[in-house]
């Protein structure tokens, strides 16, 4: 996978934050993490960036849709969100 948007829950929009945010491959989003990764595009992109859009990195590094993450991984991100 080379492409940002071959991961679940990234489209071009997303992919372009991520860009922006010094992001470029699927690989250095793993690396990063999403909560890392999340506050690169809130820092530098997108000062309103919500917690969906942390939920779909999540899934993004892990492989995928935001809506198979585990509940307790969602309710880990939701507390990193709500700790911001």
């Amino acid at each position: 996978m080379a492409n940002l948007t071959d991961l679940p829950n990234i489209g071009p929009v997303l992919a372009e934050n991520l860009r922006k945010s010094g992001i470029e491959t699927p690989e250095q989003l793993r690396e990063a993490g999403a909560e890392t990764a999340f506050l690169q595009i809130r820092t530098a992109v997108d000062s309103t960036a919500c917690l969906h859009m942390l939920e779909a990195l999540a899934g993004a590094a892990e492989g995928v849709h935001k809506r198979e993450l585990p509940p307790e991984r969602k309710a880990e991100l939701k507390a990193f969100f709500k700790g911001l």
